[in-house]
């Protein structure tokens, strides 16, 4: 399936069919967050979407589709409130996700402007508020109409439902003839559990997040309700003007706050970019303590007469940029810990905790890494935390970032009960009972029951079938659970002698009809076919991920010949362990993870049993033309001018170069733009080829 592949892999047809895809993923997440008001994906996971679909745009441009969301702004609207276009079009933001991409953003500015490196280039840089965006028009003073962003061209008319908000004037003296201000409709977390609490006890909707209760509660038909919702303003922008307030940003917002607006009170003018990341991260720390959500810090080149200069992209301003928060955090009570058994044999520690809504989900689990994190230090025996180490009972910090699962990151020792004991790692495995050893090097401690551990056959079954390996339909986690219960599956050669042994069983099964039955037996038949690259993946052998699968795939193309070479490699002094080491991202522990699994006789016969009922596709070699840099190993460092990291990734992985993050022998070009540092240091002592990016660029033929 083209979305469990790298954008480099895809085919051309398949980046047709994953741009369908993700336009229709992307139309129906907007329409869930700007007009339903129920978002159902994270923000994370829409930013990495949106991401992949403007990578497979810049490698295919001849493929970019009209209804492209790289174009759309917000949603189409619904039909419950009567329409306003926007004089002036109310556009989305560009994101930066590191402190990298501020400082990318900063020497564009700079480039565009033609401004020295060292030249003064003030910015403005304010919270960015996770509420509902509102348009609000004056005329001679009077407020006359409050429209939502809508799609950026046209919005709800919500006027009536606004003019109930405390913080919204409905008049103002001294502004000119026509102006539009702009900002956003929000709700204090204090209002939002009080009115959750209110919902609750009159059996209403409950509000899964501050910003849900906000758009929801403006957007009611009855003005009356939004009246009794606790609902604020900060203004921030302004659309249509009939002449100018200020030469700056911050002058503007001045201006706001005279006409009796409510302006963010942690908005700074900033100097330069270190100013504006140290104030990002003086507000993160102070984030809980706001008293309202945000998802992180909008900064703005505060002259208006470069604004002017700057002007726009398509959907966003070239001036300004939203800098993300990279995580959600909350504090909660750990209530217990439980050890966990992975497919590898991993004893892995999980915290059960006092549910906690953590960025509008709510986590009752977190993940605690290994014993070593427990106790405070790390593999090496260096303190985290300052040596504080986390027992039963703690206040502890949640950490989530997007879709990752959530962590726990620190702990409140001053809140500890007394009488709380460290807590003490198993020696023996949960399940099996098994001893359980940590060998030297190894951040973890893993069952040695291997096979005899349902538990880890379980998982091992589980990773087998899910998405980016055999990827069965109507074959998931709760099925193998299962099956593997009721002993119809212990290993994965059984799923393809499934339907001849249990056809009858599973109908005796509830839930299990003919229809579902059918499904699930094609959904097996469909994997009897299966490319090179997910056979090795599916396998499930510790070191070996789904890119070194791949890689493995692309370098040996058949299984035949895998076989061959992994088999003769036992000889470290052999020329096929020698081979097998010279593939750029296989190092000496994957190499013996490989070699050892293939040669253990029980875990070979497992294999061989698979791979009897399989039909395993060879990996035809790509052919990159008269590329250049085919086979190429490059590493790109410093900031990028001409474009952006994902397009340079992707310009060279089609071109049949290998992409790295680190420089090594095996490194044939480092492409350095201003800024670089230890890997171009590095390049220089290993006498690697360094080039420019406008050299790389004609080196590529670009």
């Amino acid at each position: 399936m083209p979305e469990n592949k790298s954008v480099s892999e895809l085919t051309k047809q398949e980046a047709a069919q994953e741009l369908e895809r993700l336009a229709a993923l992307l139309k129906t997440a907007n329409t869930a967050y700007h007009q339903d008001d129920a978002p159902e994906i994270s923000d994370a996971e829409y930013d990495r979407q949106k991401r992949r679909n403007l990578e497979i745009e810049t490698l295919f441009p001849a493929l970019k589709r009209k209804d492209s969301p790289t174009d759309q702004v917000g949603a189409p609207l619904g039909e419950t409130f009567s329409k306003i276009r926007h004089s002036v079009r109310m556009l989305s933001l560009g994101n930066a996700f590191d402190d990298q991409d501020v400082v990318d953003f900063d020497t564009s500015i700079r480039k565009f402007l033609g401004l020295e490196g060292d030249a003064p280039l003030a910015y403005t840089a304010e919270p960015k508020i996770d509420g509902l965006s509102l348009a609000l028009r004056f005329e001679n003073g009077r407020l006359v109409h409050a429209v939502t962003r809508g799609d950026g061209q046209v919005g709800e008319n919500v006027t009536k439902n606004a003019m109930t908000i405390p913080d919204i004037p409905h008049t103002i003296s001294g502004a000119p003839s026509v102006l539009e201000v702009r900002g956003e409709v929000y709700m204090a977390t204090e209002d939002f559990t009080k009115l959750n609490a209110q919902q609750t006890a009159s059996g209403s909707k409950v509000f899964a997040n501050p910003r849900n209760a906000a758009a929801g509660s403006l957007r009611q038909l009855d003005a009356s309700v939004t009246a009794s919702r606790p609902l604020r303003f900060f203004a921030y922008a302004w659309g249509e003007i009939s002449e100018p307030i200020s030469d700056t940003q911050t002058g503007v917002l001045e201006k706001f706050k005279e006409f009796g607006f409510s302006v963010n009170s942690r908005t700074n003018t900033c100097q330069n970019v270190d100013q504006i990341l140290a104030h990002y991260r003086a507000i993160s720390d102070d984030r809980s303590e706001l008293g309202y959500d945000i998802d992180g810090v909008v900064y703005k080149v505060d002259r208006l007469d470069y604004q002017e200069k700057l002007g726009f992209r398509s959907t966003t301003p070239r001036w300004a940029i939203a800098h993300k928060f990279p995580a959600e955090k909350a504090w909660t009570r750990l209530e217990a810990i439980d050890i966990q058994v992975g497919r590898t044999g991993a004893l892995s520690p999980v915290a059960r905790l006092a549910p906690i809504t953590v960025g509008g989900v709510v986590v009752s689990n977190a993940t605690l890494h290994n014993e070593d994190y427990i106790a405070g230090r790390d593999s090496k025996g260096n303190l985290i935390r300052d040596g504080r180490d986390i027992r039963v009972g703690d206040w502890v910090e949640i950490y989530r970032a997007g879709d990752v699962i959530p962590k726990i990151s620190d702990v409140d020792v001053s809140k500890r009960e007394d009488g709380a004991q460290p807590f003490k790692f198993p020696s023996r495995c949960p399940v099996c009972n098994s001893i359980a050893l940590r060998e030297d090097g190894d951040s973890v401690a893993r069952c040695t029951g291997g096979f005899v551990c349902d538990a880890q056959a379980v998982e091992r079954l589980k990773h087998f079938v899910g998405r980016s390996a055999f990827d069965i339909d109507g074959l998931g986690d709760k099925q193998i659970e299962q099956f593997f219960e009721r002993g119809w599956i212990k290993k994965p050669g059984d799923i393809f002698r499934f339907a001849a042994q249990h056809a009858q069983d599973l109908s005796k099964l509830d839930g299990y009809g003919d229809k579902s039955i059918d499904n699930l037996f094609t959904g097996i038949e469909e994997r009897r076919t299966i490319p090179l690259n997910r056979f090795l993946f599916g396998l499930g052998i510790r070191h070996l991920g789904e890119t070194s699968s791949a890689l493995l795939a692309r370098f040996f193309s058949s299984w035949d010949r895998i076989k061959e070479v992994l088999g003769a490699a036992q000889d470290e002094n052999s020329a096929e362990y020698a081979e097998l080491l010279s593939i750029d991202g296989v190092g000496e522990v994957m190499a013996r993870a490989l070699i050892d699994t293939f040669n253990d006789s029980q875990q070979r016969a497992v294999i061989d049993d698979l791979a009897d009922q399989l039909t395993i596709e060879d990996i035809a070699q790509v052919d990159h033309g008269d590329s250049d840099v085919a086979g190429k190993i490059v590493v790109f460092t410093g900031t990028l001018e001409q474009m952006t990291r994902a397009e340079a990734k992707a310009g060279a992985e089609a071109r049949g170069a290998k992409v790295s993050g680190s420089v090594s022998k095996k490194t044939d070009y480092v492409i350095a733009g201003p800024g670089a540092g230890s890997k171009a240091k590095k390049a220089e002592e290993l006498g690697v080829t360094i080039v420019s990016e406008a050299e790389w660029l004609d080196l590529i033929g670009r």
